[in-house]
């Protein structure tokens, strides 16, 4: 079966860490570029990280741009989100998202709340 799975969301206080994991199954992970989403309550869809499929080069949204590091391993087809210093506007559903040419593949969001 084809899933990616996350994982690792929760109730955190603000300056907290939290490390998000996306569990791939069913297609070749390691071929994909792999992509990290979130969305608040009443806000769009936002990009938060991605890393390309040998995990070499990796990109962020400004505003966690020294906060959260994405990782992948390729051998765990497993990829990561470890967050730092939250704050209470990181409080969103996290979603995974794959891309290979025309494919997407979605994982179905894991739940942080920053809040005290």
């Amino acid at each position: 079966q084809v899933r990616l799975v996350e994982s690792g969301g929760g109730l955190v206080q603000p300056g907290g860490s939290l490390r998000l994991s996306c569990a791939a199954s069913g297609f070749n992970f390691r071929g994909y570029f792999m992509k990290w989403y979130r969305r608040a309550p009443g806000k769009e869809r936002e990009w938060v990280a991605s890393i390309t499929s040998d995990g070499g080069t990796t990109m962020y949204l400004d505003s966690v741009k020294g906060r959260f590091i994405i990782s992948r391993d390729n051998d765990k087809n497993i990829m990561y989100l470890q967050m730092s210093s939250l704050n209470a506007e990181d409080t969103a559903v996290y979603y995974c998202h794959g891309i290979w040419g025309a494919d997407r593949k979605w994982g179905q969001g894991t739940q942080v709340t920053v809040s005290s």
